[in-house]
């Protein structure tokens, strides 16, 4: 496909994506219907009549960039190419444009799990994607389907495998504390802090006894550091205590890279409100980090910005929890589309201005969504 100008972008990645199709019935090459689906979920889109509609009205930008010598595709033309198309190969294709996105190596990596509510098919279940998302730069830097009646615990080792990890410092919730996930993550050259629940045995309530243990925490060189967050009228104080594991806990647990143990106690209280009852809980952490109670807090803090940052956008702006794509391969490569457009929209958004307002501002100016589609390259 000739593409039109030197476009070192997306585009150049897209003419490698195997195409499906049957040869004598291709009005539309590869490059143009993926650009015209990601220029029009950056602007807004949310199923294939909007982005039919976005199609014919935006024609004459598209052709700034590519010939649609046939028009734009039709909803028909779009659904059909996107049930058949294979995830594996679309998601590579992601995979290769995310390198491009220059993130430094010694990031924070948040893997978690969403489930699209309503991508459900008939008997089948909705579609549940593990995501790696880096914190502090609010990139997805890809994503794993959860397969049919498995979990993520199968899915995330597949993950992980996808992603240059070298140097990064990984958190996964208590579903992803494994011990062949930590392996894998000490193997890529990487740390690791995963939440403790009861899914090992007896691990949870051992770390916990470690650290009320007043005699052994004597022994123990045990490092603390606060944090005091306030919000309409709540306030809240973190507590992170880190020691260096046991030896005794070690060799009865046999956790790979393990070297330091964390708790974490969250007080929550309300000014100006007595009636109001202050709360306290606790939660544990294992880590292949270093004894470092900032160090290790900072990566626990902004692990939740996979929710905030990445989940809720997703529910809020790009409605997917209300998406209608069910059908075929569909909703897992939809998934793929709606992380790309977000990562493009994350990296060219003004400080003050929201996604949705940086969707609104690209659906109205051609100028913006050019800058959002190639200006960050």
């Amino acid at each position: 496909m000739e593409l039109i100008g030197k476009l070192e972008t997306f585009l150049d990645f897209a003419t490698e994506i195997d195409d499906h199709r049957i040869e004598r019935k291709k009005l539309y090459s590869v490059c143009e219907i993926l650009f015209l689906v990601l220029a029009a979920v950056v602007c807004g889109s949310e199923g294939w009549n909007d982005i039919e509609r976005f199609g014919k009205a935006k024609l004459s930008f598209l052709r700034r960039h590519l010939p649609f010598k046939n028009g734009t595709p039709s909803d028909d033309t779009l659904r059909r190419f996107f049930r058949f198309l294979d995830p594996a190969k679309f998601q590579q294709f992601f995979m290769d444009w995310v390198r491009t996105l220059e993130v430094p190596a010694d990031t924070h990596v948040a893997i978690d799990g969403k489930v699209s509510r309503h991508t459900f098919d008939g008997d089948g279940n909705p579609l549940h994607m593990d995501s790696a998302f880096a914190s502090e730069y609010r990139l997805v830097l890809g994503q794993e389907k959860v397969a049919d009646k498995s979990n993520e615990i199968t899915a995330i080792p597949l993950l992980l495998d996808c992603i240059d990890l070298e140097g990064a410092v990984v958190t996964i919730d208590a579903m992803g504390c494994q011990r062949d996930i930590a392996q894998k993550i000490g193997e890529a050259g990487a740390d690791y802090v995963l939440g403790l629940k009861g899914n090992q045995g007896t691990l949870n309530e051992d770390v916990r006894l470690v650290f009320e243990d007043k005699d052994l925490l004597k022994e123990l060189e045990v490092q603390s550091f606060q944090t005091i967050d306030g919000d309409h009228g709540r306030i809240e104080t973190r507590t992170y205590r880190t020691l260096i594991c046991p030896e005794i806990l070690k060799k009865q647990h046999d956790w790979p890279f393990l070297q330091s143990l964390v708790e974490v106690t969250s007080e929550r209280s309300f000014k100006g409100k007595p009636d109001e009852k202050t709360s306290i809980e606790k939660r544990y952490y294992i880590t292949s980090l270093a004894c470092d109670p900032q160090i290790i807090g900072k990566a626990i803090r902004a692990h939740w910005g996979i929710e905030n940052t990445l989940h809720w956008i997703l529910d809020i702006s790009f409605r997917d929890d209300d998406s209608r794509i069910r059908k075929g391969n569909a909703p897992q490569n939809m998934a793929i589309v709606k992380h790309m457009a977000l990562n493009m929209l994350q990296k060219t958004k003004g400080k003050r201005e929201s996604i949705k307002q940086r969707r609104k501002a690209a659906g109205w100016d051609e100028e913006v969504l050019q800058s959002i589609l190639f200006g960050h390259f």
